[in-house]
């Protein structure tokens, strides 16, 4: 029996899985390509920042973790240096329980990635690693802790980078002791041998790795990745095949019939690292809190959606994916709505350090028209987020007259937030919203009407900092005050039957119109 999506996310909280496999670093280091090497025929990246964070197995960890589960980490590391940094990583997030054997004759992983994010680029990749199986006793240590957990845990799930930590030997006693306690396991794979993986309950490569798998290149076609997946259930002895297929979303397949096929629901590709991981941990959350495996599959397709809209090695929270599967996002509309403009900058801040591209428009808003739904989303199609500033009631009434606005500023926030193109409104009281366009720096600056660049206000200062502006034409026949004209006369004709208690009085209504 299907269990409630909305109660499956609840449960998710608190559940323990314990995650086994290939711990590593990610450093992500930013910055603008503008130059070739005099040196040689390569690019010179003009470094500005750099990010750390965990990788491998150790993001499958945390992405439990932000769905609200706790974790216990087993796996490797060297005696190095980087494996000091690796446990300060590790040391921020105290719902994980790492548990690390260290070899001091093993370097301790770290990916290394050069980014242009203009232009949204992996330049290049530099990796320090060992790929050699571990030594016996280190690996009789990795097994005997990792046996030793499964018994607290819920769900198990092994991450393998092929970093030598999920050798045979590991595995299976891992998978014996699970099979005793009733506890599935979760493969996520690498290389060419998945018979290694034998006693999983569910393996989840993707469209290459599968194809690797099996010495032949698997389609982008339903019934080829069927027939694979069914490959793969025969040679491994796993049930259950969870394929991802980017772009073209997940496969569930079972017994060679396809259970489940969910599309992707990425609305933007921003980086790609760290997606699978963010699969692997939510379909074991979603096991633990006790979905099907449909169930838990839906899940984790929305929760790599979600992380592949983001920078770097990132993870999927339970709140996202309450707003993204419940569609909560149509009835939060308080979130969108800002007091200060202190918070909202912090807001523009996060997304732009997303890689998301924020655009601005402004004006009255007063009763919403098509028009108005024109300039709005045919700005938010050309970005990642935008941000609507609205005139306060004092500032309307300087622009159009002592009558306006006829609904408050707060009644207009509150119909804006409401709007899926708006995702955050605010207030401003001057006669222009110059100050807050300085203020929250966005990428693009949007004006609906006929005006050229110059008239915009905003534009020197917004293009001087690296930004643009863009005209949106004004849809024809549309306008607030042509509306409020239609109205008061329609109350007129109508004595009393409509929205007189409402409507202002026109300065360029008749007597009659007025009454």
């Amino acid at each position: 029996m299907s269990k409630p999506i909305a109660d499956i996310l609840t449960a998710m909280a608190g559940r323990r899985i314990l995650v086994i496999g290939d711990v590593m670093l990610d450093r992500f280091v930013y910055g603008r390509t503008e130059r070739v090497s005099p040196e040689a025929p390569s690019l010179i990246l003009a470094a500005d920042r750099q990010e750390q964070m965990l990788g491998g197995a150790a993001n499958v960890a945390v992405n439990v973790l932000a769905l609200g589960g706790l974790c216990h980490l087993v796996g490797l590391c060297g005696g190095d240096a980087i494996a000091g940094e690796l446990a300060e990583e590790l040391a921020r997030f105290p719902g994980i329980e790492p548990d690390l054997v260290t070899d001091p004759t093993r370097t301790t992983t770290l990916k290394v990635r050069l980014v242009n994010p203009q232009y949204n680029t992996h330049l290049l990749r530099l990796d320090w690693e060992v790929t050699t199986a571990a030594a016996d006793p280190i690996l009789q240590e990795l097994t005997r802790r990792a046996v030793a957990g499964v018994a607290q845990a819920e769900v198990v799930i092994f991450s393998d980078y092929l970093k030598g930590v999920l050798q045979p030997n590991l595995i299976q006693a891992v998978a014996a002791e699970a099979a005793q306690h009733g506890i599935p396991v979760i493969v996520d794979p690498k290389g060419q041998d998945f018979a290694r993986y034998r006693g999983a309950t569910i393996i989840a490569p993707n469209l290459h790795e599968l194809s690797l798998a099996l010495g032949r290149t698997v389609a982008q076609d339903d019934r080829a990745v069927e027939e694979a997946a069914a490959d793969v259930t025969a040679a491994a002895g796993v049930p259950s095949v969870v394929v991802k297929r980017s772009q073209a979303g997940v496969q569930l397949v079972e017994g060679g019939r396809t259970q489940a096929r969910f599309p992707t629901i990425a609305r933007r590709v921003t980086d790609v690292s760290g997606a699978g991981d963010t699969l692997v941990a939510a379909l074991g959350m979603a096991l633990a809190a006790g979905a099907s495996r449909p169930e838990a599959t839906r899940i984790a397709n929305a929760a790599a959606g979600i992380a592949v809209a983001k920078k770097g090695t990132a993870a999927a929270t339970a709140a996202e994916l309450s707003d993204l599967l419940l569609h909560r996002h149509e009835h939060r509309i308080s979130a969108k709505i800002f007091g200060a403009p202190e918070a909202l900058r912090d807001q523009v801040e996060a997304w732009q350090a997303e890689g998301l591209e924020v655009g601005f428009t402004n004006g009255c808003f007063d009763l919403l028209h098509p028009g108005h739904i024109w300039t709005l989303t045919e700005s938010r199609n050309r970005v990642d987020r935008l941000v609507l500033a609205l005139n306060s009631d004092a500032s309307v009434k300087r622009l159009k007259g002592p009558q306006r606005p006829v609904q408050d500023e707060a009644a207009r926030m509150t119909v804006a937030a409401a709007l899926e193109a708006v995702d955050a409104v605010i207030l401003f009281a001057t006669d222009t919203p110059l100050d807050l366009i300085t203020a929250l720096r966005p990428n693009v600056l949007f004006k609906g009407g006929d005006y050229s660049l110059e008239t915009v206000v905003g534009w020197k200062e917004v293009e001087a900092y690296g930004g643009r502006v863009e005209i949106i034409p004004y849809m024809p026949n549309s306008s607030t005050t042509e509306m409020i004209a239609r109205m008061g006369a329609m109350d007129a004709r109508q004595t009393g039957i409509g929205t007189g208690s409402v409507v202002p009085a026109l300065e360029t209504a008749s007597p009659a119109d007025k009454g």
